[in-house]
């Protein structure tokens, strides 16, 4: 008899949850672009070294092959993907892995990692993308710039991002795929800066890709925002050794979407699971602040503070919200 109060809200959420999926199918297959055509990149490998001769060359050969992409681009006619590459290719970019195909996917480092001893690891979500590289790559100068001295940000867009409303942005199919190489870029920047203190920065999708990297990862921090979900019930279900950290800010749309996971027959498990802000889930939760989804790098703001101070290894400021 207890449960009977329950169900029918439940049937709601639900409900919600496979609207938003039948929704999504349509809007998301109507609006995706064509592919923009690049050549391969230079086969670089692992990174192994993390002197400054080396990581000098490494990103100079990333950065002729931004400029390649960027003559694909425009032959293809793409006129905005190929402005982006131009700015991404612009001296003084660091770039230590780019491939322009399949939608594209970077790694650049702002700041200098050779003498690093704070790493922040930015993992993006939906919606992110070369054509809209920009905006990533302001917040994680304000970022660096709100640690100073001694410390880079790594932006990791090493997946193909899913549309902001589309049937991948609900499921954690791209986050599976995503995960081994991003643990692997946190293994090899463990190994040339051993000593450092490095912490995952996961923003919206990009907390779904932390999540299904965090079992055996050598960061120290796993730092969940805007989130979703992660697809597991609690913390201790991540499986990492690293702090478990999760926040999100007053305008957050994200707040609105139902907090379930659900088997849809022949389709996909929809949805991740319990929110990490949840008591339950057994996060530290700190303040970030009162803005929106897109804002938590914005500076002056109470979240980019305390997100810079977690990285810093010390504690967040305020109460959480």
């Amino acid at each position: 008899m207890a449960d009977r109060p329950r169900r029918p809200r439940l049937r709601r959420t639900l409900l919600a949850v496979l609207v938003t999926f039948a929704v999504a199918v349509p809007v998301s297959g109507a609006a995706r672009p064509a592919a923009v055509p690049a050549p391969a990149p230079t086969v670089l490998g692992p990174l192994r070294d993390a002197s400054p001769a080396a990581l000098k060359e490494r990103y100079g050969v990333n950065r002729a092959d931004i400029r390649a992409a960027g003559r694909a681009a425009s032959g293809h006619g793409d006129l905005k993907r190929a402005a982006s590459l131009r700015a991404m290719a612009a001296p003084g970019r660091q770039f230590l892995a780019f491939d322009g195909r399949d939608g594209g996917r970077s790694v650049e480092v702002v700041g200098e990692l050779s003498g690093a001893r704070r790493i922040a690891v930015l993992v993006p979500g939906a919606g992110v993308g070369l054509d809209a590289y920009g905006r990533l790559r302001r917040g994680a100068v304000a970022l660096q710039r709100e640690l100073g001295e001694g410390a880079a940000v790594v932006v990791w867009l090493g997946y193909r991002s899913p549309a902001t409303v589309s049937p991948a942005a609900l499921t954690t199919g791209r986050a599976d795929e995503a995960a081994p190489r991003l643990r692997a870029l946190v293994d090899e920047v463990r190994a040339v800066r051993p000593a450092a203190r490095i912490s995952l920065l996961c923003h919206s999708y990009g907390s779904v890709i932390c999540a299904r990297s965090a079992p055996g990862t050598s960061a120290d921090a796993l730092v969940l925002y805007g989130s979703p979900g992660v697809g597991v019930g609690d913390a201790r279900s991540l499986r990492t050794r690293a702090r478990v950290w999760a926040g999100r800010s007053g305008g957050d749309w994200i707040s609105r979407v139902p907090q379930v996971r659900v088997r849809v027959p022949f389709v996909a498990t929809v949805g991740f699971g319990t929110d990490p802000v949840a008591e339950r889930f057994g996060a530290e939760v700190f303040d970030a602040g009162g803005g929106g989804h897109s804002d938590y790098l914005r500076p002056g703001s109470r979240s980019l503070t305390n997100l810079g101070r977690i990285v810093s290894g010390a504690e967040p400021l305020g109460a959480p919200r």
